[in-house]
């Protein structure tokens, strides 16, 4: 499968999921775990920079198909087939702000530990 049509096939299942997680007959856990993945799969920024050799692209290449798989085993397979055919048939695919907050928490995180881990050896 060429890298475009992979790269169509992801945003779509994400659209899948982000639908799928707003149905009453989703189970609690995966809508936990299926609003986790479409907040970053659908966020306009990603935890490691795309600019970055290499790992740039590992989320897009492992990290966020692994979610979508871990998603699909969570529900019943018709119901996600009836999400995926639904998000196909829509040509605007959401956006999350809440991913993007999500990962510029994180890089916060890490900047407050790194500063922290860097201050305690200036005063040892």
């Amino acid at each position: 499968m060429p890298i475009s049509e992979r790269a169509h096939a992801i945003r779509r299942d994400a659209h899948a999921i982000w639908l799928a997680i707003r149905d009453r007959r989703t189970p609690w856990y995966a809508k936990l775990w299926g609003g986790l993945v479409a907040a970053y799969a659908l966020s306009p920024i990603d935890l490691i920079p795309d600019f970055v050799p290499v790992l740039g692209l590992l989320d897009d290449l492992i990290l966020v198909p692994a979610g979508i798989w871990i998603f699909v085993k969570l529900v019943p397979r018709p119901l996600f087939a009836e999400h995926l055919r639904q998000a196909e048939a829509e040509t605007r695919r959401p956006v999350s702000r809440a991913g993007a907050a999500l990962v510029i928490g994180l890089w916060l995180v890490a900047l407050a530990i790194a500063g922290l881990y860097v201050w305690s050896w200036r005063y040892w």
